[in-house]
């Protein structure tokens, strides 16, 4: 087995001081893992997409860390959207993390006509459009079990991926799985596809059971009988259920490891210790000197 493993993390914006300090925490921890980047996440609405750019700049300025943010299009004008990757590019920023993002409008409801008539309706569209501003390194979502909202199946999440490697994607970032085959099926549809880019499996470490259920219901994400029945009985006992926690992600990363993979992406959701535990077991050693950025 090769001891070349690499990670990379994604935190979210805080929201208020309580989740800013966890946030800096969780950078103080995991910072000396010298990751290959760090992405920060981006959600709808004008205050949200505020906030990741606040955030990214603070980790820009006070880190050595690579920083990534999420860029979403579904809802966004494309002078908006080009607006931000510019200002993003012109301040250092050379990863984006391309994704359609989510509707704003309950999906139960019917799309107006003509809604997409001035918006960018795929994230393959804003690949192109990255690509058009500027030389950037762009990183692109992927859905073993096919997209939650789209209803698509997986040869279709495919094609898809396929499309945005064509406009210029550099790297396939999956949501989170707990059946490691299902990573493993989907890799070998790519390659049967030729498709070459790497496919960096999306790691989510277990904090809570319903937080977990919760998730994976939203994600489309399958929770096998098998984990389930791991934290069975353990919905008052915290302690037991962090340490079934860690033997749950050791051992998926043991499995992919066993099967080729190097790069892991981790959603930290802003809390350091599994991850932490993770990277112990892929061998990754905190690095001696600081990642703090010298004035």
């Amino acid at each position: 087995m090769s001891t070349s493993a690499s990670v990379s993390f994604e935190f979210f914006p805080p929201t208020d001081a309580a989740s800013a300090r966890a946030l800096d925490t969780a950078i103080e921890q995991l910072s000396p893992l010298c990751p290959t980047f760090v992405s920060v996440t981006c959600g709808a609405g004008g205050s949200v997409r505020s906030r990741t750019r606040d955030c990214v700049w603070r980790l820009q300025n006070s880190t050595n860390l690579t920083v990534a943010p999420h860029l979403t299009c579904i809802d966004s004008a494309p002078a908006e959207i080009e607006s931000t990757a510019k200002v993003y590019w012109e301040h250092g920023i050379r990863h984006i993390v391309a994704l359609r993002g989510d509707l704003s409008q309950p999906p139960h409801l019917p799309t107006p006509v003509g809604r997409f008539g001035d918006r960018y309706e795929y994230a393959s569209e804003l690949v192109q459009a990255l690509n058009r501003l500027g030389d950037f390194e762009i990183s692109v979502a992927a859905y073993p079990e096919g997209h939650p909202e789209s209803g698509l199946s997986v040869d279709a999440d495919v094609q898809n991926l396929a499309r945005k490697i064509d406009a210029g994607a550099k790297r396939a970032i999956t949501q989170f799985f707990f059946d490691t085959d299902v990573f493993l099926r989907y890799r070998d549809r790519l390659a049967a596809r030729r498709v070459s880019i790497p496919l960096v499996p999306g790691i989510l470490p277990i904090l809570g059971i319903s937080q977990l259920f919760g998730f994976a219901q939203r994600c489309g994400a399958t929770v096998p009988p098998w984990l389930r029945q791991c934290f069975d009985g353990l919905e008052s006992d915290p302690v037991a259920r962090r340490v079934v926690a860690a033997e749950v992600l050791i051992g998926q990363l043991q499995r992919l490891r066993a099967y080729g993979v190097e790069a892991f992406h981790f959603y930290t959701l802003n809390r350091a210790e599994l991850t932490l535990a993770a990277c112990q077991a892929l061998d990754i050693q905190p690095a001696t000197k600081s990642t703090d950025k010298v004035a």
